[in-house]
């Protein structure tokens, strides 16, 4: 069973920055890929950015060059740090992770809690 917890986020001022972390834990699978979503008010759930297992993160268009992923493998954690925080970047966020059952071999989703940002302007 994998589990994700996530934390950080909050209220900000536009143009603050705030950093969410993500912890998987759990046994028997391997880490295909971290990332991070969000969903605002009314709207659908977007991928903002993600990051595969030695891979180079990739970002939505709407937030590159002000949002960075990283990774710790050693400690199965993702970290998105958002700069220049925008009004429209409100949602709750959620950190998932893509990994491979060692048993099965299946490739499986776990989603995180969510938590919210909220950039007032």
């Amino acid at each position: 069973q994998v589990q994700l917890v996530q934390s950080g986020g909050g209220l900000v001022q536009a143009g603050g920055s705030l950093r969410l972390s993500c912890v998987v834990s759990g046994t028997n699978f391997r880490i295909n890929a971290m990332g991070w979503y969000r969903q605002a008010p009314g709207k659908q759930r977007e991928l903002v950015g993600s990051i595969t297992d030695g891979g180079s993160p990739n970002y939505v268009d709407s937030v590159k060059g002000r949002f960075t992923i990283s990774r710790d493998s050693a400690k199965n954690m993702v970290y998105l740090q958002m700069n220049s925080l925008k009004f429209e970047d409100t949602a709750v966020y959620y950190c998932n992770v893509n990994v491979r059952e060692t048993y099965t071999g299946a490739n499986t989703v776990y989603w995180a809690q969510g938590t919210q940002v909220t950039v007032s302007s």
